[in-house]
């Protein structure tokens, strides 16, 4: 029963599809009501009538996670329509281009770094004043590429590495308010965000032959430990990262 969201409120943003798609409703399987964020009202709204079916309250905010002034207001009424907040999950975020560095316009680097980082300061600091109510759990969505070098896709790379070095910090900052701050890192899930990756067959196969179980990963693969994150089963857990990559960080 320690994995039980049962009556818990979370907050996930990119919820729309993929990842956070996934995680919502694993979340809503789990017994948690959820605030779903995105810039699509309308494919949040299918994911809400997901939730809906099986029984949990669902809130539609639609927001650009880009725009800091809308993400607050999106995440406060949030707060205030579920009645707090006990879950954030920091999911949007994503890299649609690879490219050398020596080549990169700054105004990529800048874009790759205000969607996966700046982003989640913004969202953060809109909900610690709900999460602090009663402690929580805060996860925030890494990727592989911030833990080892990512040629051609730097950008996303160092977004990513900082986004774990700002879970570790802020996990000490708010442990005080009983909130936990944990990285959840994916490696190369099948979702439309990855399909850059999959332009050809040569593409496709020089990333998954880094990956020893020699396949994509599927979203549900990272919501159940997303479930997990969030529930009293983690409850001495923060400040921490894991990997659910199918062996990729474990590869010389």
């Amino acid at each position: 029963m320690s994995f039980t969201l049962e009556g818990r409120r979370a907050l996930v943003t990119g919820a729309s599809r993929g990842i956070g798609r996934a995680m919502a409703l694993a979340f809503a399987d789990a017994g948690a009501d959820v605030a779903l964020l995105a810039r699509d009202e309308g494919l949040l709204a299918e994911v809400a009538a997901e939730v809906a079916d099986r029984g949990r309250v669902a809130v539609v905010s639609a927001a650009d996670v880009l725009d800091a002034e809308s993400v607050r207001s999106a995440v406060e009424a949030s707060a205030e329509a579920l009645g707090g907040l006990d879950i954030l999950v920091n999911n949007a975020g994503g890299n649609s281009f690879s490219i050398p560095l020596g080549q990169m316009r700054m105004s990529g680097w800048e874009k790759t770094m205000r969607l996966n980082l700046d982003s989640v300061v913004h969202i953060t600091q809109a909900a610690l004043p709900a999460l602090s109510d009663g402690g929580g759990s805060i996860i925030n969505v890494a990727s592989v590429a911030g833990l080892r070098g990512a040629p051609t896709m730097s950008h996303y790379g160092a977004a990513k590495a900082a986004l774990i070095s700002l879970t570790q910090s802020l996990a000490i900052e708010v442990a005080w308010a009983r909130i936990r701050v944990n990285a959840l890192v994916p490696g190369w899930i099948d979702t439309d965000l990855t399909g850059f990756l999959r332009v050809s067959d040569e593409v496709e196969q020089g990333v998954l032959s880094r990956v020893p179980m020699q396949r994509w990963g599927r979203a549900e693969e990272i919501a159940e430990p997303a479930v997990f994150l969030a529930s009293d089963a983690a409850s001495f857990m923060t400040g921490q990262v894991l990997v659910v990559d199918g062996g990729l960080s474990a590869m010389p």
